[in-house]
């Protein structure tokens, strides 16, 4: 949850925090004084670190979540229809727990795409609007390449539900004797209105009795409905509607009025044709408001749908209405039923999911969830709706429905429950219950990381440090390890081993509270240099970031700490941001842009440059909002449509992305157009015919000009292209060329170039040079290890994994070794250590392959469809399923 945060609980692993109130307030010219009195002893070290302990978070975790996954990809493959939605929620549910953004999204779209009520296709299209927020400009980009992309938006909700067909619908003309009543006399008061007779008759069966049964009426001529709350013009309507089977022209006032008379007398299609016809009425969230109340009165579902689709188009806004909260947190079952048909479920998780990113301790996140509860039909829904409750009730220091909450999660089996049970545990005084409870765990299921890092909070000393580097070999995605390692080695007053330890999980997770420990480690070390770089990094990335637990500003931190470090000239700048960008410095390189930025460069070509290394350190979101502030900066119109056409390539569009460029083209000739289109065109298409255009191009790009950062950029792309054309020699110049200007990267492809002419040597010599001048440098001990002997390639894989275990390569090849040494157990295992905190395609295609060799078809076919899950449509996973699959027992 992007606003779910930490409880108060277990102050004994936080380090004591000031007020950063007092520090922001001491005089300009005297923090050196402040900070070199902080540095003189540990506790004055501790007015400036401050460790939080981890949350408890909100989401499915269950402890073998492969297991799992395939349970549900077996399900889908037999489930029905109307079951589809709800597994493709739970697989949701999963990658979120495992932090997987694109896997999220995609187990949405697949809900949505596979819905089987007109429900479902409501709030799976609104959570998916929902998610996209921001991307307003992508969809009006498209727009102007001719190309629609409201996938979510309204729908014609009447069009989606069936036409039902009254089979009572027929006319029986009953006689006295020789007479025939073919009319009949309505009086309203005094207002008469003549209605044919059989005609109202088939509108329901109550009518039929009254007109044709043993009713007095079917003998009167005149019959009074002066008592039955409808107007002369409403029963004038209706007689029409008899005749016709139309509503036509009828305001929404008389249709309303039409309705509850159709009800009141069980006439299915009038109450049907008011139902669409006041559906197709609802146009704001205020008539959303007025008409749910009436079809939640009158079980209209047309109805209820249309104004439901009114309120999802409008999270997370409409939610700030207390009017609507009131409509979703006190529906009864069937008022659920109305509302939302079979997908009640699915528009709890919803709306507890945006309340919670709004405010986690509100009273709405509260009833919502509640409803979440209620809503559930299957264990799994229940688990997880308890659990999310029990995480709230935590947050807003309800500690003993809390406990039950997680009770009864943990009752369901949901393990990861037992860390808020323990985290309860703690807060009433039972420390070493809670140390126990943990220790239960651990020792009765496959241990993950964070069962570890939940028991290091309730021992001391060295078995704390034990727990929390147990916690780090088992999921190094954990930041708090890290972040306590780092802090008790500050307070210790051992500064370069603090920085070291903090520095790991940067390394490869740029994560704000991260950066924000490392801020506090360099201001206490007067390193205000490094400080500034990190907080502008900071703001960067969270540009309304707090720190200090939420209480100061990072942009007031930053214009403090600024008045400590000399000012650059734009020169200075340029040649700090070269030297960084040569270094592979990414984040560093994204502290002087920041800085450039703030002294009124020109500002379209510096967010486009942020956007490019915010993509090289996996932060796609925000990448994203800096392309679209290049646009908004961007100094003349070919520049414009460049950041255009970078935006729709980044989201999947590359044909427009393609015509962007092109059209940049046609209005000015530049380098950043060509280089687009080349990328565009390499990316798209490999045949020779297209390899010939992408190397025009990007020549046409080198003839253009620009400066020395962006052109090494192309001489390696062209040297790329050259390599693949079997040109080696042209290649070798384009990256000798680029390392002249210091585009530090080429050395990998002038390694590759040698490593094709059989020069091994010369390759990994050239990454070695690439290894010492890379400051984030995992990637080229990647590379050099496919230059060198078994025995140098297995320690340079072992460095990868220590400077980027999410890489997953080294695990593959170390397994593979292994597999080749018949090592059967041991290659599994390998693989095993990675899959548990990451979920990833190549990692479980080859344990599955594995499990194959072994015989435990078993365990392949359960990989097979956990990879499956992650990616529906991989060929050769699809064919080892398939001949796993014909081995099942």
């Amino acid at each position: 949850m992007r606003a779910f945060l930490p409880s108060d609980s277990c102050k004994e692993t936080q380090l004591n925090a000031i007020n950063p109130q007092s520090w922001l307030q001491v005089e300009r010219g005297k923090i050196s004084k402040l900070s070199s009195s902080c540095t003189t002893t540990s506790s004055s070290i501790e007015s400036f670190i401050k460790v939080p302990e981890p949350p408890i978070v909100p989401f499915f975790k269950p402890v073998d979540y492969v297991e799992v996954l395939a349970q549900i990809h077996e399900e889908l493959e037999s489930c029905s229809l109307q079951e589809r939605s709800n597994l493709y929620l739970l697989q949701f549910q999963i990658f979120r727990g495992l932090g997987e953004t694109k896997l999220m999204r995609r187990s949405l779209r697949s809900a949505w795409q596979k819905a089987g009520t007109v429900h479902e296709r409501l709030v799976f299209g609104a959570w998916l609007k929902y998610e996209k927020q921001g991307e307003e400009l992508i969809v009006d980009l498209l727009a102007t390449c001719n190309k629609c992309a409201q996938e979510f938006g309204p729908m014609d909700v009447a069009s989606q539900f069936p036409v039902e067909v009254d089979g009572a619908s027929q006319e029986t003309v009953v006689t006295d004797g020789e007479k025939s009543l073919k009319n009949v006399n309505f009086w309203i008061g005094d207002e008469k209105i003549v209605c044919r007779r059989q005609k109202i008759a088939s509108l329901s069966a109550p009518f039929h009795a009254m007109l044709n049964g043993y009713f007095n009426e079917s003998l009167c001529e005149d019959i009074d409905l002066s008592e039955n709350n409808i107007s002369p013009l409403g029963l004038r309507t209706i007689s029409v509607f008899s005749v016709t089977g139309c509503l036509s022209d009828v305001p929404p006032d008389l249709l309303l009025e039409i309705l509850v008379f159709a009800n009141k007398f069980c006439c299915e299609r009038l109450k049907d044709a008011c139902d669409r016809k006041l559906a197709s009425s609802v146009c704001t969230k205020d008539d959303a408001m007025e008409l749910m109340e009436y079809a939640i009165e009158e079980n209209s579902p047309v109805l209820a749908a249309s104004c439901l689709q009114v309120f999802l188009h409008e999270l997370p806004d409409c939610l700030n209405d207390e009017r609507v909260v009131e409509i979703f947190s006190h529906a009864d079952r069937q008022q659920r039923l109305i509302m939302a048909g079979q997908a009640s479920f699915s528009l709890y998780c919803l709306l507890s999911e945006v309340a919670m990113n709004l405010d986690p301790r509100s009273d709405k996140t509260v009833c919502f969830l509640e409803q979440l509860i209620e809503s559930a039909e299957t264990d799994r829904q229940r688990l997880l709706a308890f659990h999310q409750l029990g995480c709230v009730r935590l947050l807003r220091k309800e500690y003993d429905e809390a406990e039950s909450l997680f009770e009864r999660a943990v009752g369901l089996g949901h393990v990861y429950s037992i860390a808020g049970l323990a985290r309860l545990g703690y807060i009433k005084g039972h420390k070493l219950w809670s140390y126990e409870k943990l220790s239960s765990v651990i020792s009765s299921v496959n241990p993950l990381g964070w069962m570890y890092q939940e028991r290091s909070l309730y021992c001391e000393g060295d078995k704390r440090w034990e727990d929390l580097e147990k916690a780090t070999e088992l999921d190094p995605t954990l930041t708090y390890p890290y972040m306590y390692r780092a802090a008790s080695l500050m307070m210790k007053q051992n500064v370069q081993a603090a920085l070291g330890e903090i520095n790991r999980v940067l390394g490869f997770k740029l994560a704000l509270e991260c950066l924000e420990l490392r801020f506090c480690l360099y201001l206490a070390n007067e390193d205000y240099k490094a400080a500034l770089c990190d907080v502008q990094v900071i703001l960067t990335l969270s540009p309304d970031y707090r720190m200090f637990e939420g209480r100061v500003a990072a942009s007031q931190l930053r214009t403090l700490v600024h008045e400590h470090v000399d000012n650059w000239t734009t020169a200075d700048c340029w040649m700090q941001l070269y030297d960084r960008w040569s270094s592979v410095d990414d984040i560093g390189s994204l502290s002087v842009i920041y800085q450039m930025l703030e002294s009124g460069e020109a500002k379209g070509v510096l967010y486009f440059r942020q956007s490019l290394l915010l993509l090289r350190l996996n932060c796609p979101d925000v990448a994203m909002r800096s392309l679209e502030l290049a646009c908004q900066h961007a100094s003349s119109e070919h520049e414009r449509l460049v950041y255009e056409g970078w935006i729709l390539y980044d989201t999947g569009h590359c044909e427009e992305g393609l015509r962007k460029a092109e059209e940049s083209i046609g209005t000015k000739r530049s380098f950043e157009a060509f280089f687009l289109k080349a990328y565009a065109l390499a990316d798209s298409s490999m045949d020779f015919a297209c390899s010939s255009t992408v190397i025009s191009l990007l020549e046409n790009a080198l003839k253009c000009p620009s400066d020395n950062l962006r052109k090494g950029q192309a001489l390696n792309n062209l040297g790329s292209v050259y390599v693949d054309c079997g040109k080696l020699y042209l290649a070798a110049d384009c990256y000798i060329n680029a390392l002249k200007i210091r585009h530090t990267r080429a050395h990998q492809g002038l390694a590759r170039v040698h490593f094709l002419r059989n020069d091994k040597a010369a390759a990994y010599e050239e990454m070695t040079k690439l290894i010492e001048k890379a400051k984030n440098n995992a990637s080229a001990y990647e590379k050099r290890s496919e230059y060198c002997d078994r025995d140098l390639t297995k320690a340079d894989l072992e460095m990868v994994t220590q400077l980027d275990p999410l890489r997953v390569y080294p695990y593959r090849y170390r397994a593979a070794v292994l597999m080749d040494s018949s090592k059967e157990k041991e290659a599994i295992a390998e693989l095993s250590r990675a899959i548990a905190f990451k979920a990833d395609l190549h990692l479980l295609h080859l344990r599955a392959a594995f499990h194959e060799h072994v015989g435990d078809v078993l365990a392949a076919l359960r990989d097979c469809r956990a990879a499956l899950s992650i990616d529906p449509n991989h060929q050769e996973m699809l064919e080892l399923h398939s001949r796993v699959n014909s081995h099942e027992p």
